[in-house]
């Protein structure tokens, strides 16, 4: 049976639930909604996330997701089973027993698959 492209609500709704896994410091969720293998691009360069190890990254990171915040959203369905999605975040990040404030444009891929939403890739450009 073929689906429906995802909604701009239902994308972002997507990515606000990997957030909230991550506040919430909650590694079942993050895991159940990465890939197999996750890439991620960031500050520290490139990385290939094994699902398995999702979980324990989530959850034992020394660092704590105070807040967050998306604007400027953009979606891009190019298949009914695949959505891209790019935004802005402020967020509010506790490490080290400091608290900073961070702007950055993220972006995320997700793959409708057998067993639901998985995100497959996602990029964090810091900003100024």
């Amino acid at each position: 049976m073929a689906h429906a492209a995802p909604t701009k609500d239902e994308s972002i709704g997507l990515e606000k639930s990997y957030w909230d896994a991550m506040k919430q410091k909650d590694g079942a969720k993050t895991a159940e909604l990465s890939a197999k293998t996750s890439l991620v691009t960031g500050p520290k360069g490139v990385m290939s996330i094994p699902k398995s190890k999702m979980s324990a990254m989530t959850e034992e990171g020394k660092w704590t997701l105070e807040s967050y915040a998306f604007s400027d959203v953009e979606v891009s369905t190019p298949t009914p089973d695949v959505a891209i999605i790019a935004y802005k975040v402020k967020q509010k990040v506790t490490m080290d027993g400091k608290t900073q404030d961070m702007q950055a444009a993220d972006s995320s891929t997700w793959v409708r698959g057998p067993d639901g939403w998985e995100c497959h890739a996602h990029s964090e450009t810091m900003l100024n």
